[in-house]
Formats: C-alpha cells, structure tokens, sequence
C-alpha cells in the first residue's frame, strides 16, 4: 500500500465517520423538528428541517460572521509571531508572511485528513525558509502543548464558572468516578514519559552505520533541539502572551456568533466560553474538521443552557461553516497562491 493510497483510505474512513456522526444528529433532529411542529399545528408540506437551516443561514447577520473570520486570521497572526519566537532560539527568524501561511494552510489540509495539518505546516516552513524538518517540528511540538495547557485552563475556568451546569450534565451523559478519571490520566501521563525515555536511551545508545538507524537518530535529535527551543526564548511574558490571546480570540469568535443568531443573541459570556470548551472538545475527534463531533458538542453546550435542540443544532452548523469551512478554506486556499509569489524571488 503506497503513501498516497493510505492517504485516501485515511481521508475516506475520517470523512466516513464524521459523516456518519452528523447524519444522526440530523435524522435526530429532524425527529424533534417534526414533533416540535405537530405541537404548533405546522403541515407536514411546511416542516422540513432542511428548509429550515436554509431559511436560517439566510438570517444569519454577516456582519458578525465577517467580524468573526477577522478575528480568525488575527489569532493566525499571533500564533505565527509565537512559532518565530519558538525558532529564534534555535537560530531561524523566518518571515511573519511564511509562518502565518505555513500555519493557514496547515488548518486547511486538516479538513482532508486530521492530524496531517501539522505535517504540512513544518514542510511549508522548511520548503520557504529552508528550516530542518525536525527542528520545526519540535517547534511546533512546543506550540500545541501550549494550546494544551490552555485549553486545559479554559475548561477549568468553565467549569468554576458553571459547577452546578457541568456536574448535572456529566451525570446525565457519563458514569461519573473521578477515581478512575485521575488513574488514567495519570497512567497514560507515565506511559507516554516512559515511552519517551526509553525511545530516547534506546537511539541514542545505537552506534549503526545503517542509512535508517542514522536518518532516525538525526530526526530524534533535531527534533529533541526544537523541543529545548522554550527554554531559550527571550521573552517568556511574550510568549504566554501570544498564548492566552490565541485562546481569548478563540472564545470571542463563539461568544460574539450568538450575536449573528436570533435565538442565541441573548446568552452570555459563561455560555459562550462553555460553548467554546464543547466545541474545542468536538474538533479533538479524528473527522475532517471536527465535521459532526464539533456539531454536537455544541449543541450539546447550548441545550445546557436552554436552547432547543434543533435550534442548538443549526447555530452549530453556523458557527462551523463560517470558521472551519469559510475561514479555513478561504485563508488557506490565498496563502496557497500567495506564498509561491511571495517567495519567488
């Protein structure tokens, strides 16, 4: 099986699954819509639900929709000046231009096939800047172990914010023991250090002149520098900085699209930053773009807090197309044309 070959398979099963996921949601929906609609005395002939989230995309307020895919390529932005700081360090100060589009066209690979964005990414650096593959990404390593740890704070701020919402909601979804909870986590934590250590030790004590043995060990230590790339940064406030304002843009980019929904324009800044924990949930699972994981995870969020189901469920669809489809595939598909021009000379 080639490389391409898997590619596809991969892009096909992802695309699959999250198809999949949404046409519950929507056969689910569609359900609750029809009932919601003999409750009200609608005909058949008039109670389509994709009638419905068409007659509601129409109403959506594209002035925050535009204000929303701004703030995108603004947080964009930050995350390129953050990935500079993380390669200066080891030597490299590439062109804000090529990071930003490196970055950009990453997020837009990631609707193919999960995961591949960060691929991309550092072979998009490597390929304008001529920064090593590994270095890079060890760089970028850094990055999303960054987003982590925010993302980690954003869920317990929500969830300091919101106790009594999250605790009924976890006990009506899930078998609840925070026993079992705290013994994975920790058990996966000293598995993957291990893991790390071993896998460390076991290149570095290899003396091969094999090709392969040789390629591995250059990798392992290119890519081991770009890890200790954090501890040389210059400044250190900067980069938490960068950090907590990707993650503020973030949440603004939810909390401010309830402005561009009648039904959700009243909710509050708590339910938007619970919204967004959801949602940031939704795009951790493996389908293009977090296709159908992000949709219930958010509609999920706004059920919480009152909003019908099938009203939760078409502002979920808003919110992803306007950022995961419009923003991703928009921004992506410039930095395509432009970075080749850019770089020309």
């Amino acid at each position: 099986m080639n490389f391409s070959f898997k590619t596809f398979f991969q892009f096909i099963i992802f695309l699959a699954i999250g198809v999949f996921i949404m046409y519950l949601m929507y056969a689910n929906q569609s359900e609750a819509y029809a009932l919601e609609c003999i409750a009200k005395n609608i005909p058949d002939s008039e109670c389509s639900l994709i009638d419905k989230l068409l007659t509601d995309f129409s109403q959506v307020k594209l002035l925050w929709i535009i204000l929303i895919c701004l703030l995108f390529m603004i947080s964009n932005v930050l995350r390129a000046l953050r990935w500079n700081q993380l390669l200066k360090p080891i030597g490299y100060s590439p062109r804000i231009v090529n990071s930003l589009g490196a970055i950009v066209i990453a997020y837009f690979a990631n609707l193919g096939i999960p995961r591949i964005g960060e691929f991309i990414r550092a072979g998009t650096i490597t390929k304008y800047e001529k920064i090593p593959f590994e270095k890079a990404m060890g760089t970028i390593v850094i990055g999303r172990i960054l987003d982590f740890i925010c993302l980690f704070a954003a869920m317990a701020i929500a969830f300091l914010m919101s106790f009594k919402t999250f605790l009924d909601y976890f006990r009506e979804n899930f078998i609840y023991n925070p026993w079992i909870i705290g013994i994975m986590i920790v058990g996966t934590s000293i598995i993957l250090f291990g893991g790390l250590l071993w896998f460390n030790k076991a290149i570095n004590s290899v003396n091969s002149p094999n090709a392969f043995i040789i390629k591995v060990q250059l990798l392992w230590n290119g890519f081991k520098e770009g890890l200790k790339s954090i501890k040389k940064v210059d400044n250190i406030p900067l980069l938490i900085g960068y950090s907590i304002g990707i993650w503020f843009l973030y949440f603004l980019m939810t909390y401010l699209c309830f402005y561009s929904y009648v039904p959700t324009e009243n909710l509050g800044p708590v339910a938007g930053l619970v919204t967004f924990v959801f949602g940031s949930l939704g795009i951790v699972f493996p389908a293009p773009g977090g296709v159908g994981s992000y949709q219930f995870m958010v509609s999920q969020a706004l059920v919480i807090f009152g909003i019908n189901s099938v009203e939760a469920f078409t502002f979920s669809n808003i919110l992803f197309f306007a950022i995961q489809i419009f923003g991703n595939v928009f921004f992506g598909i410039l930095f395509l044309i432009i970075l080749p021009f850019y770089n020309k000379k």
